[in-house]
């Protein structure tokens, strides 16, 4: 008898989301059981998903008292959970009943993938950028960051960003260097290969980094796009703008000098981080800004 799909969200003042994520995934045609870590949560969100789905065996809530951060709070969850198939879900994400089983299936018929996402839709139907990706090198931050792709559309292999959102969606699934950590359908056994979540990260990149490690060991990352979830990305950010930026900086410097100082000149790795530090000044000031035109 096949053992039920794992399913960890972080819930962190998810607030309504979180009630109708874990709606949807009990909604599944594939057994599941779901593990909810909350991150000290103080908006009622748990009060909620207790009042009507409490009682559903299927269900655990593991209560961390306090922000442990993205990883570490999946970790919690991986450590619990006894599928062959794990799935990492953020709770602003509504998956279709279907969803799980049509990952499996993918899963099952790609040996080599160790782990897989599938199109992820903003709420209004157009295509998160994040969903399938390129890794985000040195060298292709730089062309995103002042828009070089555009001005040399024929030397697209050099001048070509990391986000892949703009071409068109293959007609099968399809190897990837990265997807979505909103979305990450994990093999059980290639992951106790790779290991569990980097915690040396607390928010934003550490899904770059598993991605890196399972390619690192061989593994394939694998994008389904015939497989579809709507993610309202950055529901239980929104409150945070500054601290959610901090984090993402912070883990952009750790997640390069991790993979990339032993590939590039130690000048010009100061110059990334530099760069890092400009960027996240300016759009630090930038949001403080529209706060204040919003107030």
């Amino acid at each position: 008898m096949p053992l039920p799909t794992s399913v960890i969200t972080v819930n962190f003042n998810a607030g309504a989301s979180l009630l109708a994520c874990v709606r949807s995934v009990l909604a599944s045609t594939a057994k599941v059981e779901v593990f909810v870590v909350d991150n000290g949560s103080t908006d009622g969100s748990l009060a909620a998903l207790a009042g009507e789905l409490g009682s559903d065996p299927r269900v655990t809530v593991i209560e961390a008292g306090e922000n442990l951060g993205f990883a570490r709070a999946n970790n919690i969850g991986i450590a619990r959970a006894q599928g062959d198939f794990l799935l990492l879900l953020n709770p602003d994400c509504v998956i279709e009943p279907d969803t799980v089983a049509r990952m499996q299936e993918a899963m099952e018929r790609y040996p080599a993938a160790a782990i897989g996402g599938c199109l992820v839709l903003n709420p209004d139907g157009s295509e998160q950028a994040g969903c399938r990706r390129a890794i985000p090198t040195p060298w292709r931050a730089f062309i995103r960051a002042f828009g070089l792709a555009r001005f040399f559309p024929n030397h697209q292999k050099l001048f070509n960003d990391f986000v892949l959102a703009r071409e068109p969606l293959p007609p099968a699934p399809v190897e990837v260097e990265a997807i979505s950590g909103a979305f990450m359908f994990v093999r059980a056994a290639a992951m106790r290969d790779v290991g569990a979540m980097d915690e040396g990260y607390f928010l934003h990149c550490e899904d770059l980094d598993w991605c890196m490690r399972f390619r690192q060991a061989g593994k394939q990352v694998l994008f389904v796009p015939d497989i579809r979830i709507v993610h309202d990305k950055g529901r239980c950010s929104r409150d945070r703008p500054l601290r959610v930026l901090w984090h993402m900086h912070r883990g952009m410097i750790r997640f390069y000098r991790k993979f990339f100082a032993h590939q590039y000149p130690r000048p010009l790795m100061w110059l990334v981080v530099a760069g890092i530090g400009v960027r996240l000044s300016a759009l630090g000031t930038l949001t403080l800004l529209r706060r204040g035109r919003s107030r």
